[in-house]
């Protein structure tokens, strides 16, 4: 039992550690592209709030995929199966962050652990629905909003401030909002994303929802610090010029849908909300054609498509092979569990 049930709490500060260089710090993307944080500004504020968002705020989305989606008496009675979906999460996650692109995290816990659920027959169908719904919406209703935010708003509010306010009251304006906007977001992401590393902890009822909150918060701060610099090089950088205005927009609006899903009980992609409203900008500034065919957006969508089935088949599929070579027996009779 010993021996397993370590491998299981190192694959998942191994997962929230990953967690953290990739959709926290897409969370400060914006205010990086804009230019009004450094690296090392961004990570260090991902690291504190993300840890408090997971502290105050993480208990009813880790609740979802403890025990939600799947009964936690699966998971509790075959902690190989929680093994699976670490290692599923895992491989997803590290792959996108040698490649440098925000991967939608959530898909690939949610979607291993639907796999995970669809073999054993246990899968809440109506919670795994109301997500993918989420999963639609959510990035949908950002990229809307930033959008019109770019089309129709943005230089009406510049002319608002510039005719009422010197350029020093402006900077100065706009530097509260980044900074506000930005812990906020910091805040949502740490509140939703806990529970992608720790929710099958819960479920197989090793440790309770504070404690994996407060081991999933510490391990995604460590791992903003150490890796989220190369994430927030792309999105920040590379999809189109942000301004501290847009980046405001955005992070207002994700750190808004993403506390709602979380209070929701929704595990959602915090990477792609934040990244489709600053596709939003670009749809706005470069028009339809010409972000379509930029080939990060194109790497990114690749990355969004394709893990949500590969790692419900995964799931499936390594979940036939734990039962049909009996791997829990074995896990049984050596390890006590």
């Amino acid at each position: 039992m010993d021996v397993v049930l370590i491998s299981a709490i190192v694959l998942a500060a191994f997962l929230a550690l990953n967690i953290g260089a990739n959709n926290s710090a897409a969370s400060m993307a914006t205010a990086y592209g804009a230019g009004v944080r450094t690296k090392k500004q961004a990570v260090i504020i991902i690291a504190v709030f993300a840890l408090l968002g997971a502290l105050i705020a993480g208990a009813p989305v880790v609740k979802t995929l403890g025990n939600d989606l799947v009964p936690s008496e699966v998971l509790s009675s075959h902690i190989g199966l929680v093994l699976i979906i670490f290692v599923i999460a895992s491989i997803f996650v590290t792959w996108a962050n040698v490649a440098k692109v925000p991967i939608a995290t959530t898909h690939a816990i949610v979607c291993a652990i639907a796999g995970v659920g669809l073999y054993s027959s246990s899968l809440h169908t109506d919670k795994f629905f109301e997500i993918l719904i989420w999963w639609v919406a959510a990035p949908l209703v950002a990229w809307i909003i930033n959008f019109l935010m770019a089309k129709y708003l943005y230089f009406r509010t510049l002319k608002f401030l510039t005719e009422r306010y010197s350029e020093k009251s402006i900077n100065r304006i706009l530097m509260i909002m980044i900074t506000v906007s930005g812990t906020f977001l910091a805040f949502s992401a740490g509140a939703n994303n806990s529970a992608n590393a720790v929710g099958p902890l819960v479920g197989l009822g090793l440790i309770g929802s504070y404690q994996g909150a407060l081991i999933a918060g510490v391990a995604m701060g460590v791992g903003a610090i150490l890796f989220g610099g190369r994430v927030l090089e792309t999105v920040g950088k590379e999809i189109t010029e942000i301004c501290i205005l847009r980046a405001v927009s955005v992070e207002f609006t994700g750190a808004g849908l993403i506390l709602l899903a979380s209070f929701s009980g929704i595990p959602v992609s915090i990477a792609e909300i934040i990244t489709s409203g600053i596709i939003g900008f670009s749809c706005a500034q470069k028009g339809f054609g010409v972000t379509a065919k930029n080939r990060h957006v194109i790497r990114i969508a690749f990355f969004w498509i394709v893990i949500p089935f590969v790692a419900i088949a995964m799931g499936y599929g390594l979940s036939s092979l734990y039962f049909t070579y009996n791997v829990g027996d074995f896990i049984s009779m050596n390890f006590g569990f």
